[in-house]
């Protein structure tokens, strides 16, 4: 098993991507702690990592409140005795309208929680792998941190945002045998694009919109989290892996 020994965290674990990682981190051999603002999915995850015989908790916890990040760190240390693995993943989408109509509160919405919540769970877990030794984290950036799509500002600003923290998170901790990486998925068949399936006639064109001509599935995205988290990635740092079926190249 890839990450037998190894204790990960996944926020936005409640579903999507994130319950399709945190399931296979487990299967892989690592203690998976599960942290989602709604608790109740997150509790879902658990479950089902446990009925596979794996070893999970939930934590809930709002990633772009400090505290309750910080809480989710120190329960992971507590209950396992550190941490290796940390997959930044919760995310939003965000409303579709042009740039001069976003409201503020929108944009420090969608900001807050695809931005700043990645650089709050590595603020308060990058001393934790200190002390461990090293570490593997992941970020979830979007095919849309590297491709402009009109009508979705705040998206784009924090998902670009998160490819250079990535980077300066990288260059920071190298040092310290902590790999820092992102993921950049295409067009995922998650909730968060639900209002582009309800959409009869944009959603044939959006999924298809890519070399692969489909969409892609959570697990897809989950198995190039698994090789950055793993040992399989030890000389990739700093770097970005598009999971878009050649999206960003049509």
């Amino acid at each position: 098993m890839r990450l037998e020994g190894k204790v990960a965290i996944v926020t936005g674990g409640g579903g999507g991507i994130g319950r399709s990682t945190s399931y296979l981190f487990a299967k892989e051999g690592a203690k998976v702690v599960v942290s989602d603002v709604n608790e109740e999915s997150a509790s879902a995850t658990v479950a089902l990592i446990k009925e596979a015989g794996g070893d999970a908790i939930c934590v809930s916890a709002n990633m772009v409140n400090p505290d309750e990040v910080e809480q989710l760190i120190n329960k992971t240390v507590d209950t396992y005795g550190g941490i290796d693995i940390l997959f930044n993943n919760a995310g939003v989408g965000g409303e579709e309208v042009k740039l001069a109509d976003v409201p503020v509160e929108e944009w420090d919405r969608v900001v807050d929680i695809n931005l700043k919540g990645v650089f709050l769970g590595m603020k308060f877990a990058l001393p934790k792998m200190e002390q461990r030794g090293g570490g593997s984290i992941i970020n979830t950036s979007s095919l849309l941190g590297f491709k402009g799509k009109k009508y979705v500002g705040p998206y784009n600003a924090s998902k670009g945002g998160v490819i250079l923290l990535t980077k300066n998170a990288a260059l920071e901790y190298g040092s310290k045998n902590i790999r820092v990486n992102a993921v950049a998925p295409g067009v995922i068949d998650t909730d968060i694009v639900q209002g582009w399936k309800d959409d009869e006639r944009k959603w044939p064109i959006i999924a298809s919109a890519n070399a692969l001509r489909r969409v892609g599935q959570p697990e897809e995205v989950a198995k190039a989290v698994l090789f950055l988290a793993s040992d399989d990635s030890s000389y990739v740092t700093g770097s970005t892996i598009h999971v878009d079926g050649g999206g960003l190249t049509f």
